[in-house]
């Protein structure tokens, strides 16, 4: 069976009515945020719901079957009378095991395709989250909902709810099979249900808590054992081997505390049920026996009691060892419940404005934003940007250089502002449409585990060899790349751990011009990883990159910037100076000083407005 869920729609379905993050989600919002998935199969669940009735129908058989042949034939001693009960009692075994391989495997499948579902829903959210969403969330928790808590829903969808159903039903037949048959009797095996029902739900209370407990831990171990490996080079480089081991330790036992509270839990749950279920057997024989002396009850019927009284027991022993897995899958549900009812800060407007005529001017208009809002790192910016400028921007670190190339990404909404391309408000501008006009090379540029081929065009298929090639070419990559064993073809590690930083900036600069080959190019600290070399090399490309391209240059290093149309100086969160190389030298101002810092030792005059370094 195939999903038959349209999964560009999958993340939409989730209903209404959730609470708000950090609060607890009941269980009735996660019982309809599963049937949202598990409606495209509805077919399937009648056609499940019929078999169940069928199961029950066939368990309830053998013991009125028993009664009626210990009442007949077996007390009139009629051994040829015992032939068709034991023929329906037959076939009465056979269809039950018919039914319930059908039923199990039906519903295991509708379970399987829903997750399916599920999982992608899921990884379409969350990928569409913005930046401040990736900036909050640890790296294991995001990996703990993909795995560890879909793991948990694929066990209730495709065992503990097969298990549950099944005897539910079973239980509701047994019981009004029972008192169908004697009230009396029916009363005095149900006596202890509601000590049962009682328990159930304190020790649901218990395990729901720890079970959720449980996973905040596992994603906590999960979350360290991501950053002490990839910080691995730090704790070696720094001994630090002995405290990450002590951190471990103390994690590690927390696991282990959580895990056995749970079990704790468990055993003294299923230690009360096994004890009502003997005292509820002792009922029946002792009130049946009773019964059967004072003429009220048949031997038969006290015989099939005492089977129905066991059987009634059997749902709920088996109930109560799929109650962790339950409570554990429930808690689960509550996470990706409450991580899909994240809503993301970027998102597109309803009527998108397309720039038919793309001629990358750009504006800063007033612009107020900070991470917190109550801390703002750019403070009432406005900068105009004529099409075709190269325009670097320096300042110390904090300026808030980054932000703004973060805004006009669109990574992250002004307070208050607005940011244009062409005049136009880059809000109205469709998030595809935005990252085709503005591209960014980032800093620490991210390498995915394939060929540099891979790499470059992103695994896009459209992209022709010779495009590459002529981007890598452009972006003075391609000399590297050609070196290495394969040339296109060389296998990289995650992260591009096998290459240096200065060739995965190349990387990142050549796959900036295949997708966005006539986008507003920002350039964030592009060459502050790599050597002299390799800078010279980028800024060799650069010129004829930046050729007509407006572009943003975001650089601690005045060296890369000197001839810049022109160079935005900040401080503290604004624009303090602006101008060109040689007239901000001139002034004798915060760009003079920081120029004069990087190059004092190989200045030739002290006064740096007279004279440069060539």
């Amino acid at each position: 069976m195939s999903a038959k869920v349209n999964n560009a729609t999958a993340a939409n379905r989730v209903p209404n009515g959730g609470k708000r993050d950090g609060e607890q989600i009941s269980d009735r919002y996660l019982f309809g945020m599963l049937s949202t998935f598990l409606r495209p199969f509805w077919k399937e669940l009648l056609l499940i719901f019929f078999m169940l009735i069928g199961v029950t129908i066939f368990s309830l058989l053998p013991p009125y079957l028993t009664q009626r042949a210990v009442d007949g034939p077996i007390q009139n001693g009629d051994l040829q009378g015992l032939i068709p009960y034991g023929v329906v009692y037959l076939l009465a075994v056979i269809g039950l095991f018919i039914l319930r391989f059908a039923h199990t495997f039906l519903l295991q499948n509708v379970g399987q395709n829903a997750l399916v579902d599920l999982r992608q829903a899921l990884f379409e959210h969350i990928i569409r989250q913005d930046m401040r969403f990736f900036n909050n969330t640890p790296v294991g928790q995001i990996v703990s909902r993909m795995s560890n808590d879909i793991e948990a829903l694929t066990e209730l969808l495709s065992t503990s709810i097969v298990i549950v159903a099944s005897n539910l039903v079973t239980l509701v037949g047994i019981i009004l099979v029972m008192f169908a048959i004697n009230w009396q009797l029916a009363l005095l095996g149900l006596a202890v249900l509601p000590i049962m029902i009682v328990s159930t739900v304190y020790f649901r209370r218990k395990i729901r808590q720890q079970s959720d407990l449980f996973h905040r831990v596992v994603a906590e171990y999960l979350a360290f054992i991501n950053e002490q490996f990839g910080g691995m080079l730090v704790v070696q480089l720094f001994g630090r081997q002995s405290v990450s081991r002590k951190e471990f330790e103390t994690i590690n036992r927390n696991y282990r505390d959580v895990h056995m509270h749970i079990r704790d839990l468990y055993t003294v749950y299923a230690s009360i049920l096994q004890i009502l279920t003997t005292v509820g057997l002792a009922l029946v024989l002792y009130g049946g026996g009773q019964g059967v002396l004072a003429g009220w009850a048949t031997l038969g019927m006290l015989i099939s009691f005492i089977q129905y009284t066991r059987r009634t027991f059997e749902p709920i022993m088996q109930l109560s060892e799929q109650f962790t897995q339950i409570q554990t899958a429930l808690s689960a549900g509550e996470r990706i419940a409450r991580m899909l009812k994240v809503k993301s800060e970027i998102v597109d407007t309803d009527t998108p404005v397309d720039i038919k005529s793309f001629r990358q001017a750009i504006e800063f208009d007033h612009v107020v934003f900070g991470y917190d809002p109550d801390s703002p790192v750019l403070k009432d910016v406005s900068i105009k940007i004529e099409p075709g400028q190269k325009v670097a921007i320096v300042g110390a670190t904090g300026a808030g250089k980054t932000s703004l190339a973060g805004l006009l990404a669109r990574f992250y909404d002004v307070q208050s502002g607005r940011v244009l391309i062409d005049g136009v408000d880059i809000r109205q501008i469709s998030l595809n449409n935005l990252r085709h006009y503005i591209s960014v090379v980032p800093q620490s540029p991210y390498c995915f585990n394939g060929t540099i081929a891979d790499n470059l065009k992103l695994f896009d298929p459209m992209i022709t060899h010779e495009q590459m090639v002529a981007a890598a070419e452009a972006a003075k990559a391609a000399p590297f790349i050609e070196r290495l064993v394969g040339g296109y073809d060389y296998m990289l590690l995650p992260g591009g751990a096998n290459l240096s930083q200065g060739q995965r900036q190349l990387l990142a600069l050549a796959r900036a011009l295949i997708h966005s080959p006539k986008s507003v190019l920002v350039l964030d600290e592009a060459t502050s990883s790599v050597d002299t070399e390799t800078e010279a090399l980028i800024q060799e490309g650069l010129t004829r990159v930046l050729k007509g391209r407006t572009s943003l240059i975001i650089a601690h290093r005045l060296s890369t910037v000197r001839d810049a149309d022109r160079i935005l100086v900040m401080q503290q969160g604004q624009i303090v100076e602006d101008g060109d190389h040689t007239t901000l030298l001139t002034k004798n101002g915060l760009y003079a000083q920081l120029y004069q810092r990087q190059f004092a030792e190989v200045e030739t005059t002290p006064r740096l407005a007279v004279s440069e370094p060539s």
